[in-house]
């Protein structure tokens, strides 16, 4: 058997599990199809791109994906690292600058004398000698896929992504835009305007602009959106959006109201123009750290490019907007982890064959490199001749369980407290249930790498 580790991939979860591998003195093949190849949704030719938003959620630890983020970094996450190197300012959210973000991974990564690359596609992994590591992501190649197919059998499963336009900053009017986050901007029930005005004057430049519309405004903007026309989709045999990326012509198509309690809801402002909450908000969050590029908060999409740029500068303040990115429609491809998969990520069938990020079935940024960071330290384990098994009261070990329990209906799953082990006493108040519930999740997953690493 072959000592070095092939890792498929040098996405998010293939990238953090080289780094853990090699970081513990393992050699590791790497490969990767870009730039000789890349996907429909790809762009740039560094590992780790960020294809949707790029935002990696809630840094709070009453947040499940700040726990998990906070978990991962005890185990010293290239990840986590790379995110807080690349921070741009996004309220409680951590968000990115996404090209610093893949450029420092790339970077660290092959600079790391364990880890040797090869820009190559896998077409085949039994090819490959030794212990592999499937880490492709939603995007993986169509040879490929019908390789697993064959392999796993019929349990293959996919569905679809949505990614949100980006615009540019001085193409947005600020005269309606207005810097704000959510409740600090809001107008006091008897709070003097002149207080008001002098008070909110402070947030010259907060994490994120802000678009009020009046009910006709957006009643306009709803009817061109619902009535739009949407790109045709590649020719796949399922065509299933997951909830978390619906569309957000889809979502319209609910009810005329739905996006004024989803992406558009505007509890918590108050309009500058009028002094009072607006009917809906369009929130714009920064893309870059210069704050040059600015992304449509919620607005996934999959209408035709000149249809984007119709309906979305309907929205006052992108009356010009010009747009550098249009919103687009991708494949996500995934494993039934449930039925495959044990709780080290490892292919039941075959133990030589290990699943990280979305294809394992996890779902987002931080969890796919979560994922990663499982194989990683599975295979170091496997190493060492034992087998570990992450807790059920951590985040990590709680994903674990999840993508390795057979469920008839199984979906891709996010990091969320009602996957982790509940507390044995019931406390109502949930900020300090999840507050607990974290607490106990760090000593945890301390004492796991304590007695395992």
């Amino acid at each position: 058997m072959e000592n070095v580790i092939n890792i498929i991939g040098a996405g998010l979860a293939g990238c953090e599990c080289a780094w853990q591998l090699a970081n513990h003195g393992i050699k590791v093949r790497l490969y990767e199809m870009k730039p000789n190849k890349k996907s429909e949704a790809h762009s740039s030719d560094n590992f780790a791109e960020l294809v949707c938003s790029n935002s990696l959620k809630s840094m709070l630890l009453t947040n499940a994906c700040g726990l998990l983020k906070k978990e991962m970094q005890i185990f010293d996450s290239l990840f986590v690292e790379a995110a807080y190197k690349s921070q741009v300012p996004a309220g409680q959210a951590l968000a990115v600058d996404r090209e610093i973000f893949s450029k420092y991974i790339t970077d660290k990564i092959k600079n790391n004398p364990n880890i040797e690359i090869v820009y190559e596609e896998i077409k085949n992994i039994d090819e490959l000698e030794g212990i592999k590591v499937i880490a492709t992501g939603p995007l993986t190649s169509e040879s490929l896929m019908q390789n697993l197919s064959r392999k796993i059998g019929e349990e293959s499963l996919y569905f679809f992504d949505a990614a949100a336009p980006i615009i540019s900053r001085d193409t947005i009017n600020m005269d309606i835009a207005f810097w704000g986050d959510r409740y600090t901007q809001e107008r006091g029930r008897n709070e003097d305007e002149t207080e008001w005005r002098k008070r909110i004057a402070q947030y010259k430049e907060a994490d994120y602009l802000n678009l009020p519309m009046n009910k006709e405004e957006y009643e306009t903007f709803y009817n061109a959106l619902v009535e739009a026309e949407i790109a045709q989709l590649h020719s796949f045999d399922k065509r299933e959006i997951f909830e978390s990326c619906m569309p957000i012509e889809i979502m319209a198509k609910r009810g005329i109201d739905t996006l004024r309690y989803g992406p558009l809801k505007p509890v918590g402002f108050t309009d500058l123009r009028t002094g009072r909450r607006p009917y809906a908000i369009v929130q714009l969050r920064k893309e870059n750290k210069e704050g040059e590029l600015f992304n449509l908060v919620g607005f996934q999409t999959n209408l035709k490019f000149p249809e984007q740029k119709r309906v979305f500068r309907l929205i006052p303040g992108l009356e010009n907007a010009t747009f550098e990115r249009y919103g687009v429609m991708h494949r996500n491809s995934y494993i039934n982890g449930g039925k495959l998969l044990d709780n080290n990520f490892c292919l039941k069938k075959d133990n030589n064959v290990y699943f990280a990020g979305q294809i394992s079935g996890v779902e987002g940024y931080v969890e796919s490199a979560a994922s990663g960071l499982m194989v990683a330290l599975s295979i170091i384990a496997k190493k060492e001749g034992k087998k570990i098994e992450f807790p059920d009261d951590t985040m990590l070990g709680s994903l674990a369980k999840y993508i390795s329990t057979e469920n008839e209906d199984f979906q891709p799953m996010n990091a969320n407290f009602g996957i982790i082990k509940p507390l044995d006493r019931n406390i109502r108040d949930k900020k300090e249930k999840y507050g607990e519930l974290a607490k106990i999740a760090i000593n945890s997953i301390e004492k796991f790498k304590e007695d395992n690493f």
